[in-house]
């Protein structure tokens, strides 16, 4: 049986040395800024991306990978003897899915597999982690995309971001909700629900939305265990270590993992984002 690589793209911001000690490719989505051009977490990293941005007067746009990318990807990694299982982000965030179904078709059915993920971030990277170590274990590739589907039903994420000025400038939420967040200094709190953003909540400070995003969590876990754990940031590093140790400590997580917001997703949510994500059941 041919073993399985599971590719995402560079949304899920896995920290580096898990990428490296299990079977996962990422591709980077591309970031498009005053002219220049940047392959998302290889040609800038976040703590780069973030301080420029919080001084800049320009938002950068963002582009999914290319259908040519994704081929090459899948060329190399069946010329290796790999069957592949390509998580990419939500296809309500963006058009990546729709280009690598196009993408697929070009191959021998039965040795690649695309998924909706309808995830991002951090809940996106439990899902590649879950299938990863299942295709470690020596998993077929419809075992490893069985494995993804049942990891979906039990990831849960919610964020909290300075304004809602990035989202709708993105056009990821509506101008309605824009100016919610902006009245009287509230800080919103949303989710990813079916694949799209959603606001869930609003409060007045970022110690009541932490507040607010861990009982949530609490209420999406439901007694389940076991119970993996992330907290990732937009330049709220000490922020977001202090949310990991409650969380460790409230949820008594087998996995805890701090990580950022990668640029182009931080592009769409803005410095001082803070997310959590969790898995929650065997």
């Amino acid at each position: 049986m041919p073993p399985v690589m599971i590719v995402t793209d560079s949304s899920a911001y896995l920290p580096s040395e898990l990428v490296a000690s299990h079977p996962i490719r990422v591709i980077p989505l591309t970031l498009n800024w005053d002219g220049q051009t940047f392959r998302d977490g290889v040609d800038i990293g976040a703590t780069e991306f973030y301080s420029r941005l919080s001084q800049s007067r320009t938002i950068p746009t963002t582009s999914q990978i290319s259908g040519g990318e994704i081929s090459k990807t899948l060329h190399e990694l069946l010329a290796m003897g790999y069957e592949v299982l390509f998580l990419p982000i939500s296809s309500g965030i963006s058009s990546t899915f729709q280009t690598a179904s196009g993408a697929i078709s070009n191959f021998p059915k039965g040795h690649v597999t695309v998924l909706d993920t309808k995830l991002v971030s951090m809940a996106l990277g439990f899902q590649v982690l879950a299938a990863a170590r299942a295709a470690a274990a020596g998993a077929s590739l419809s075992e490893c995309t069985q494995v993804a589907q049942k990891a979906y039903r039990q990831i849960g994420v919610y964020f909290s971001v300075d304004t809602l000025k990035y989202l709708a400038a993105g056009g990821r939420i509506n101008s309605a909700k824009r100016l919610l967040g902006t009245a009287l200094n509230i800080k919103p709190v949303l989710t990813i629900c079916d694949g799209k953003i959603e606001l869930v909540g609003s409060v007045r400070t970022h110690r009541k939305a932490i507040e607010s995003m861990l009982n949530w969590v609490e209420g999406g876990i439901d007694g389940r265990t076991p119970v993996r754990f992330s907290v990732f940031h937009a330049l709220a590093r000490e922020m977001a270590k202090q949310v990991l140790e409650t969380a460790r400590l409230r949820f008594s997580p087998v996995e805890c993992i701090l990580s950022e917001i990668s640029p182009v997703v931080g592009t769409h949510v803005g410095p001082g984002t803070i997310a959590v994500a969790y898995q929650a059941g065997g």
